[in-house]
């Protein structure tokens, strides 16, 4: 494969490298380009200091790399409770992971939005941090008690319900509707003659779940108040992961992208798919767009 012509706008998410084929797969992951940026759209690991090593590591190779937490990374497992760093909970929890990164060289959602110059920009790349409030409904429920109600009769339950802790928020709604506010006035006060790249772990729209296997899991994938955000900031491109679908799916002429890798499981059958080593398609590029 030509090295290209110029920077891009690399990005990737759900490295999960607590497997070993992923770890691999991760240490692996390389510029084609010496200014070549990368995003990492969440769930790296769950342990902080794997988080945190890996993300280290990429920052040797690529010229930026910005990083947005997924639900695993604020897992709190009472078996690292030995550990104060990996006890943490919640927004505490959020917080100790941008510190550590940032000691490491990494942006986050709660440093200043950088612009991407190279091909394909100018851009604002935004890493937020907005998660669920449990409002993509599945069919035939109208309240999230509703819904949550119909997923735990079917056994469809995030393992978030056990492991993901709010605190100090009294509930996982809470938490989301204090990131929608605080990422809406950032945003809000963006340049409005650039364009943007929104990254957000979880998808900003629903429509990417439309193909889950078991719909009931969109409560658990993101939030109705960020729908028109890609809109309203001028989105040339939205990035994410979560659902472990990788795709494009286009709403209102713009690109969403999921560039999750997933577990070995998964995109082993995403190589049958593609016919060949699908993390050989990884990462992907967001700018300059394809076509």
């Amino acid at each position: 494969m030509s090295a290209p012509d110029g920077p891009r706008l690399l990005a990737v998410s759900d490295l999960h490298v607590r497997h070993r084929e992923n770890r691999e797969i991760a240490d692996a992951l390389v510029p084609g380009h010496p200014g070549d940026w990368l995003i990492v759209a969440g769930d790296v690991d769950e342990r902080i200091e794997s988080v945190v090593g890996t993300l280290a590591a990429l920052r040797e190779r690529f010229a930026t790399v910005l990083w947005t937490p997924g639900n695993h990374e604020l897992w709190a497992r009472a078996k690292n409770a030995d550990s104060p760093q990996e006890a943490l909970r919640g927004v505490a929890r959020y917080d100790a992971l941008v510190r550590r990164c940032r000691e490491v060289g990494v942006l986050t959602p709660e440093d200043d939005f950088p612009v991407w110059d190279g091909p394909g920009g100018p851009a604002v790349v935004a890493p937020l941090f907005v998660p669920y409030d449990y409002s993509f409904l599945p069919a035939g429920t109208s309240t999230p008690e509703e819904g949550l109600e119909v997923a735990y009769a079917a056994g469809v339950v995030c393992t978030d319900e056990h492991l993901m802790h709010p605190d100090p928020h009294p509930t996982r709604q809470a938490w989301s509707a204090d990131r929608v506010a605080a990422t809406t006035a950032r945003l809000d006060a963006l340049p409005p003659d650039l364009p943007t790249v929104l990254v957000n772990h979880w998808p900003l729209v629903r429509k990417p779940c439309d193909v889950l296997w078991y719909p009931e899991f969109a409560l658990w994938c993101g939030t109705t108040a960020t729908a028109d955000w890609h809109l309203r900031y001028r989105a040339a491109a939205v990035v994410h992961g979560h659902l472990h679908i990788p795709r494009t799916v286009v709403v209102d002429d713009v690109p969403f992208v999921e560039v999750s890798l997933g577990y070995p499981r998964e995109w082993r059958r995403h190589s049958e798919r593609f016919g060949g080593h699908f993390p050989d398609l990884l990462p992907r590029t967001v700018l300059p767009a394809a076509g």
